[in-house]
């Protein structure tokens, strides 16, 4: 095994290079009850991490709430949160300072449960080298090989195996080589360098020091391995990559630019680019934290004038040298799904990368990653936990770089717009090409024209309610009111567009995801063309709402909510759906066993348990009048 030690923690010679190396961020992470905060509590009271007084406070906590009966518990050092103590679980990052006489350390502690994968994303996204437990009696589980892919994607490329628990069973060195063996098999494809090493944490064996307990295993201590760690830096860019976090203005009333280096440097008088546009600007005056300064590198605050000024604001990105990101509009990604609903394509999300906001539309799931086999799998849907592949695609050219290359320009995550809530984390994997031929054409003819000849406005009106609630109804009645007015409508009712367009639809949430879209597509189509377009949906959820209205952003659009309460659309029952729905000849059906989400700001509200179709379209026609949008 010495070869693996070797490669994964360096040579004594690569150690000795300094005289006390940087400090090491150290991930621990692993399946729920494989003994993570034990492990570090035994390193922080070993290590002399702990005071008289922190110790005493051990001593209660391990009597109120241990599991070692008279012993110290050592799990209750790092777990506390009193949810955390009286479920002995670890749900939040909790990061821990050691110091020996030989290295500085950051220990990060994240939780093994499946719901709280998002907090373990978060603690490894830091991390130079991570530390993954496995107990001996229980083996490899689920959640080790999705934490070892979690730390492959994170740019984690050293890997302690720590097979735990070792006196469980006897420290039988057959029950440890046989799952190092199995981890390596995984770890293979993940480009992982993985190191071994047996303990038993509870009474600290091989944690500090080697036990004679393990008299068949040959390397050193835990510790003594993190503390001779020489972690070689991933590879990374060379050019220089600033992006934009604020501006303002000095007293001479020049434009000035904050940010931090992410790669490369940037310097007085060097010429740099507008990465959006490559337009090349001159570095006038730079400053750091100090004061004026020549040069500054990665890590590193600045602020800077650029001569000339420029349309650069947050979210821009500097660049120079021949490294450059890449600008793109489409990118490929793997994406760790927190969301408590399921990522489908056609979905609408806030992307941050950096500094920059920008909408962002999951265009194509191309499958995710099957962790227990560590290979890639087709895929339809991303739930929970998931890591999915991922098409991507924003209005505008964004900089991007892949993760592997530069990671702090190649991370992102995803905002649910209509909940606000972080639902995903995506790294890139490298930019798409849509076409380099392809360019949007400009049309002499535009919409105002063809509204001038039509002599009406073209806009969306889009109705949305329970199946039965009358939407059909009154828009049919509408549409018909509308031409006896000589205007030229489109109405796209959800059934019809079913036996036609969208005929190879079924129901599930991601073919009715793809529905919406569609329809939301030919509706912007026929808006350009100045058509009054009615479309009758049920679309139950906010969000798809949201993304309909999103992508008809640049016309009149105006959200119409028929309402009507389930039991006088049971009563209605025209088609019969609700009938067989509560048989259970249906599923999924809206209002029974699937959800309709009440809008919260629909522009106009029909109730039509207290009036007629009829004089719910003279509300509509009187109401758009009044908006100026119907003549």
């Amino acid at each position: 095994m010495s070869d693996a030690y070797a490669a994964a923690f360096g040579t004594p010679e690569q150690a000795a290079a300094s005289h006390r190396p940087a400090a090491l961020r150290v991930l621990i992470c692993g399946a729920v009850d494989d003994g993570k905060s034990t492990l570090i509590g035994r390193l922080v009271a070993e290590a002399g991490g702990m005071t008289d007084d922190q110790r005493l406070a051990l001593a209660e906590a391990s009597r109120l709430f241990g599991t070692t009966g008279a012993e110290l518990d050592y799990s209750l050092v790092t777990d506390g949160l009193e949810a955390e103590r009286e479920q002995n679980i670890t749900i939040d990052v909790a990061y821990r300072y050691l110091a020996t006489t030989d290295r500085d350390f950051v220990i990060v502690d994240t939780p093994g449960h499946e719901q709280y994968t998002a907090n373990m994303a978060t603690g490894a996204s830091q991390c130079d080298v991570a530390v993954i437990l496995v107990d001996a009696v229980r083996g490899l589980r689920t959640q080790t090989f999705k934490h070892a892919a979690i730390c492959s994607l994170l740019g984690i490329r050293h890997v302690v195996l720590t097979v735990n628990k070792m006196d469980a069973v006897a420290y039988d060195e057959t029950v440890f080589r046989e799952i190092v063996d199995a981890f390596l098999t995984i770890a293979a494809p993940l480009q992982l360098t993985v190191a071994p090493i047996p303990l038993a944490a509870r009474d600290g064996v091989n944690v500090m020091v080697v036990s004679t307990l393990t008299p068949w295993y040959q390397g050193p201590s835990l510790l003594h391995h993190l503390s001779s760690l020489a972690v070689v830096p991933a590879p990374t860019a060379t050019g220089l990559r600033l992006p934009v976090q604020g501006v303002a203005r000095t007293p001479e009333g020049e434009r000035l630019y904050t940010g931090s280096v992410v790669s490369g440097t940037i310097a007085a008088n060097q010429k740099i680019n507008i990465a959006s546009s490559g337009v090349e600007v001159i570095v006038n005056r730079l400053v750091d934290r100090h004061g004026p300064t020549d040069e500054a590198g990665p890590g590193e605050p600045v602020a800077f004038t650029l001569t000339p000024e420029t349309d650069l604001g947050r979210g821009g990105m500097v660049t120079s040298g021949s490294d450059r990101p890449v600008l793109s509009d489409l990118f490929s990604a793997f994406v760790i799904w927190f969301g408590r609903q399921p990522l489908f394509a056609g979905r609408d999300y806030e992307m941050r990368l950096s500094t920059a906001t920008s909408p962002v539309t999951v265009t194509a799931i191309r499958g995710k990653l099957d962790v227990a086999r560590g290979s890639q799998v087709s895929a339809t849907h991303i739930d929970r936990d998931e890591i999915g592949i991922c098409h991507l695609a924003t209005p505008a050219k964004v900089a991007v770089d892949p993760h592997a290359h530069c990671p702090p320009t190649g991370r992102f995550i995803l905002i649910d717009r209509a909940s606000g809530d972080t639902v995903a984390a995506g790294l890139i994997r490298h930019a798409l090409d849509r076409g380099s031929n392809l360019f949007t054409q400009r049309l002499t003819v535009d919409r105002q024209a063809r509204e001038g000849l039509l002599g009406q406005k073209g806009l969306v009106l889009w109705f949305t309610g329970l199946s039965g609630s009358g939407k059909s109804t009154i828009a049919d009645a509408l549409e018909r009111k509308l031409h006896a007015k000589g205007k030229l409508t489109l109405l796209l009712d959800g059934d019809n567009i079913r036996q036609g367009l969208n005929r190879d639809l079924g129901f599930t949430e991601g073919d009715r995801v793809e529905n919406l879209r569609r329809v939301a597509e030919v509706a912007k189509l026929m808006v350009d063309a100045g058509l009054i377009v009615l479309c009758s949906f049920i679309s139950p959820f906010a969000r798809d709402r949201a993304m309909v209205r999103e992508r008809l952003s640049g016309c009149p659009f105006f959200e119409l909510f028929v309402d009507a309460s389930l039991q006088t659309c049971e009563q209605r029952d025209p088609k019969g759906l609700y009938a067989k729905a509560r048989r259970g000849e249906i599923r999924n059906f809206t209002g029974i066993d699937s959800a309709y989400e009440i809008p919260t700001a629909p522009d106009l509200v029909l109730d039509t348990d207290r009036a007629s179709a009829d004089d719910l379209t003279e509300v509509i026609v009187s109401w758009l009048t009044q908006r100026g949008v119907l003549a």
